[in-house]
């Protein structure tokens, strides 16, 4: 065999031929024995399917992602700068001010919540009654059920009567008496737990490792009851699990993401959210539909925007900055619920502590006194739509039930969405109903506070 042939032989004994003998030898590849040996060897497709169908099994689409977050920051950045063209910078820190406090020597929202220190007691020293035998249980739950609907109705009345009272500092002190509120109903669920357990001579409660862990009643201390009050959970333990040690730096990009944030929400809110709510007051009052559903759908990305920033300074920033500074160790107080497909996986994993202490305080007990599962999670709903309403028209002096009606939506919602929509579309349908539910509320709440406080007292 000559040189011009000795290419041949990978392709005779059915190796991979050298695709460079193309241009090598490019007369020989016209002999009939080559050819088909050669299209085998040299076929460059195969069955397979495009990357964008389904059913090629592909998932990596990071560089779609990153397109989508690139064009959300340059079409967010041109309405930012499209508002400070019209407006200008609304921007002012000194106004937050103002928000608390409407007379500079009058401190009523401040005052209230000093004053929750007397039910934080009452509770303590109930209980400490009850442990010894002094009280009866039927007792001792008079007393709290006394003492838990107090924390309720005295900073309604507060808010009500009290004219120094502005709204955000009648948010903050409702929502500091809503979180005792279900801190102190946790506080007594458990330790009658306790006693039932003691009774039945059972060895402790939820014990690890009995030589160092508090048992009941061990745990009616001073120092117990206040740990649990500014710990970031709503259900009441004998003993918490606890991290080793503070971390320091962890500590302070806690701080710094808390007081960053912070601040990028009042501009936020007086830059951009503050003049589209005030330009929809029009359209609202002519009932033009189509320039409300316009209004509507401009508020909506600041508005959802704000609300996801709270949520990482709250439920991130701020619970893990107390978490660590308390050596609290249980950390998970929020889930994945961005990947819900269905509305009662997004209400069970973005608020973990108000979710368990649901579970634990109101669903578990309804289910085991023989109510169904349907029933006990359209209670759930229920008194998450009072509480909605509680923090809302209180402090705004108006009930108009917008939030309650918009929580009590949620449950033909879940069942549709949970019925007819299935992965991307289920999660499809969660996002609509965050992004366009909340300004819908927001708009509601804020025409009927301007026709009642606005103008209704310039028209008189």
């Amino acid at each position: 065999m000559g040189p011009e042939q000795s290419h041949l032989v990978p392709l005779l004994k059915g190796s991979k031929p050298n695709v460079s003998c193309f241009s090598v030898f490019p007369h020989v590849w016209c002999h009939d024995f080559v050819i088909p040996v050669l299209i085998l060897f040299c076929s460059c497709h195969k069955l397979q399917e495009s990357l964008l169908s389904s059913a090629s099994g592909y998932s990596n689409y990071r560089g779609i992602l990153n397109w989508c977050v690139v064009m959300l920051i340059l079409s967010n950045a041109r309405l930012f700068l499209e508002n400070l063209i019209k407006y200008g910078i609304l921007v002012d820190p000194i106004q937050v001010i103002s928000l608390f406090l409407k007379d500079p020597y009058s401190w009523p929202a401040l005052c209230l919540i000093i004053f929750s220190n007397v039910f934080i007691m009452a509770a303590l020293y109930t209980e400490r009654r009850l442990s010894v035998g002094t009280f009866g249980e039927r007792l001792g739950t008079f007393l709290h059920l006394i003492n838990l609907s107090t924390i309720l109705c005295l900073p309604v009345a507060t808010v009500l009567f009290v004219s120094s009272m502005t709204p955000v500092g009648a948010v903050f002190a409702l929502a500091v008496y809503t979180i005792l509120f279900l801190k102190l109903y946790s506080y007594k669920d458990v330790n009658r737990w306790c006693r039932d357990i003691r009774q039945a001579r059972a060895a402790s409660w939820g014990l690890r490792e009995a030589s160092t862990q508090v048992s009941y009643p061990g745990n009616l201390t001073h120092r117990d009851m206040y740990y649990f009050i500014f710990a970031p959970t709503l259900c009441y333990e004998l003993n918490f699990p606890r991290s080793p040690r503070i971390r320091k730096r962890f500590l302070l990009r806690r701080l710094f993401e808390m007081v960053f944030l912070m601040q990028l929400l009042v501009g936020l809110i007086q830059q951009w959210m503050v003049p589209t709510i005030q330009n929809s007051m029009k359209p609202f009052q002519d009932m033009d539909f189509s320039r409300m559903i316009e209004r509507l759908l401009k508020l909506a990305v600041p508005n959802h925007l704000i609300w996801l920033i709270f949520f990482y300074w709250f439920f991130h920033s701020s619970m893990n900055f107390v978490a660590e500074l308390m050596q609290f160790g249980d950390r998970e107080f929020y889930r994945d619920w961005w990947n819900s497909e269905t509305v009662t996986y997004f209400w069970a994993n973005w608020n973990i502590p108000v979710h368990k202490w649901c579970l634990r305080h109101f669903y578990k007990p309804m289910l085991k006194r023989g109510v169904s599962k349907r029933v006990a999670q359209a209670a759930v709903f229920l008194v998450s739509a009072f509480f909605h309403e509680y923090l809302v028209s209180v402090p705004l002096k108006m009930f108009r039930l917008w939030a309650f009606m918009g929580m009590m939506v949620q449950v033909p919602l879940a069942w549709f969405v949970g019925q007819f929509l299935r992965g991307n579309y289920g999660n499809a349908a969660v996002w609509i109903s965050l992004i366009i539910g909340q300004p819908i509320a927001v708009l509601m709440y804020v025409h009927d506070y301007y026709v009642l406080h606005v103008q209704g007292p310039s028209a008189g």
